[in-house]
């Protein structure tokens, strides 16, 4: 059983990627954890060069990715809020499933996803998008954890100054930034037991799925 973490925030190491690793590690199976940050990963061009094969064509970096995601029984899928929607390194990674799709194609049906949304502002919006896009290619989605990060306003420099950034949104004009009030994982405790509780419930699932798969063996030989 193996579970495959995507962490689709351009900015490593931040709480999209800290919370997916949460997930991951309390799931007692193999796991890998996949940052795209730094990777080039297009949107789908509809060229529709990937029915014959269900093999996309596009040469960017997704095709390093394509072994990890059949292999896969399971994901996490993480991404932040960008303007109120899903970022669009994970939008384009989302879109570029569809290679796996055509031809009544079933490579990626009956795996399961749990999905991961942080968000300065409100954190679920991203988990809104994943969640609709899974039936497209019949993953069965069994749960969501939300969590507040800090927007990059916290650390660009001039979010103390600026009337319209997160800063001022979140705390009001003219506030400073202060370790106390910037939005951090570590403050959420409560977002932290959900992730891990997830990760339990996607291994119950990689459970019952072998379960399943060897009472069907049995029955047969009988």
């Amino acid at each position: 059983m193996k579970i495959l973490g995507i962490s689709g925030s351009p900015r490593r190491g931040k709480t999209t990627d800290r919370l997916v690793k949460e997930v991951l590690g309390a799931a007692n199976c193999e796991t890998e954890f996949i940052s795209l940050a730094g990777k080039k990963i297009a949107p789908c061009s509809a060229c529709l060069a990937c029915v014959p094969d269900n093999r996309c064509k596009i040469p960017d970096d997704m095709a390093a990715l394509r072994e990890k995601i059949l292999s896969a029984d399971a994901y996490v899928f993480g991404a932040p809020n960008y303007f109120s929607t899903l970022n669009s390194l994970t939008h384009c990674f989302l879109e570029r499933l569809c290679q796996f799709r055509h031809r009544s194609g079933s490579a990626l049906a009956g795996k399961y996803a749990a999905i991961v949304s942080i968000g300065g502002i409100t954190p679920e919006l991203p988990a809104q998008v994943m969640e609709a896009m899974l039936p497209y290619y019949q993953i069965k989605h069994v749960g969501t954890v939300t969590a507040q990060g800090a927007a990059s306003c916290f650390t660009c420099g001039q979010g103390e100054s600026c009337s319209v950034g997160a800063v001022s949104i979140l705390l009001g004009p003219g506030q400073k930034i202060t370790p106390e009030n910037t939005p951090d994982l570590a403050k959420q405790p409560e977002k932290i037991q959900e992730a891990r509780l997830l990760g339990k419930k996607i291994e119950a699932c990689l459970l019952a799925n072998v379960s399943a798969g060897e009472e069907q063996v049995s029955s047969q030989a009988v």
